[in-house]
């Protein structure tokens, strides 16, 4: 039985949990295909921007995005069981886990499907689950020949991208894993999947698609560009290739200003102290997720946006804002950033103390390495 309303299993069962996803780990790790990500020990989401980047930078290329729907929710419990081989007392605790059931608000639910949220083993039985689909299109269209379009799918989690040169593939691709979905008793979400190109606008379905994609938060997109600054294929045959692939945050997750707005309105009788301790954790966590790709320009727009908001939230509290007013919040101050570099601000948002608000622009954008 799990805890009422939210999911989580009792410290008996998480610690049982643990004890058999150890066990299973090593095996499975061992088998898992290389394109997949989420949930892996080792293995983040800048490890698949990173797999992405290195698919597409040399080429242009049509891409599936899709999502599969309450994918922890609705996993066939028999296929999932059928794939495990193991003594049959921990197949016995496993299927235990999977159908107990939730109370949630004083209501019993039973769980005929799923892996349970929450659980310590759901993540590994989900990517078990999965496993398969990326070898599917693999033997469908192996990448072993330079004269044959090849597909290529990078999955994280519940999200996957199908990566192709050719239209066609790409669509077949998405049939065959719609139907190899259908066992598991899973199904590709219809409004969360999406055929787009790389580098150029199409219309596909009626409908007029943009350039590019958005992946765990990053836009992926090509851009044409001139012979100065366009990317090459390499090797000792290189030639220009006529565009250049850039990865920023995506406009959904530059939202994040919304989450800053709500902690600056939910202080706006606090003192500033306590204001920049719940915001720099914030910050840092959110800059150091895009500090790996083109996120500088999108680092320094996020700073003057919460620049703004600091400012109003100063002459709420002060009246209309003066020179005088601000400086008693905006103060001159030299940062040590952690490339062991100073930098001067005129106008930091300090405490008398000397506690300071952490700019986005303070992290340094280094290259992933996968």
């Amino acid at each position: 039985m799990k805890k009422a309303g939210i999911g989580i299993p009792t410290i008996q069962d998480r610690a049982r949990q643990a004890l058999v996803k150890s066990a299973l780990e090593p095996e499975w790790e061992s088998r898992f295909e290389g394109t997949s990500y989420g949930f892996r020990p080792g293995r983040s989401a800048q490890d698949a921007i990173s797999r992405i980047y290195n698919a597409i930078k040399i080429g242009q290329y049509y891409v599936l995005d899709a999502d599969i729907a309450k994918c922890f929710d609705r996993i066939n419990h028999d296929y999932l069981l059928s794939k495990i081989d193991c003594p049959s007392s921990l197949k016995r605790d496993m299927k235990q886990w999977l159908k107990a059931g939730v109370l949630d608000n004083g209501v019993f639910e039973d769980t005929e499907t799923g892996t349970p949220q929450g659980g310590v083993i759901s993540p590994i039985l989900a990517n078990i689950a999965l496993l398969g689909m990326g070898r599917l299109i693999g033997k469908m269209y192996p990448n072993n020949t330079n004269s044959k379009p090849f597909a290529t799918v990078i999955r994280y989690a519940d999200d996957f991208v199908v990566i192709s040169k050719d239209l066609g593939i790409i669509e077949q691709c998405k049939t065959a894993i719609y139907e190899w979905l259908k066992p598991v008793g899973l199904e590709i979400k219809p409004e969360k999947t999406r055929v787009c190109h790389t580098l150029k606008s199409i219309e596909y379905n009626g409908k007029a698609e943009k350039p590019g994609f958005d992946f765990l938060g990053f836009n992926i997109r090509q851009y044409p560009v001139g012979k100065y600054k366009t990317g090459k294929t390499g090797g000792h045959k290189s030639r220009l290739i006529g565009h250049k692939t850039l990865i920023k945050p995506s406009q959904k997750a530059v939202a994040h200003t919304e989450v800053i707005k709500g902690v600056i309105k939910q202080h706006k009788n606090a003192p500033q102290a306590a204001l920049i301790s719940r915001l720099n954790p914030i910050i840092r966590g959110w800059a150091n997720y895009y500090s790996a790709v083109v996120s500088k320009e999108t680092f320094t727009k996020l700073d003057n946006i919460i620049w703004q908001m600091l400012r109003a939230w100063t002459g709420s509290r002060c009246g209309k804002a003066s020179y005088e007013k601000l400086s008693n919040y905006f103060r001159h101050g030299t940062i040590k950033l952690s490339n062991g570099k100073e930098r001067h601000e005129n106008w930091l948002f300090q405490t008398k103390d000397g506690l300071h608000l952490f700019n986005h622009n303070w992290t340094p954008i280094i290259r992933h390495t996968l």
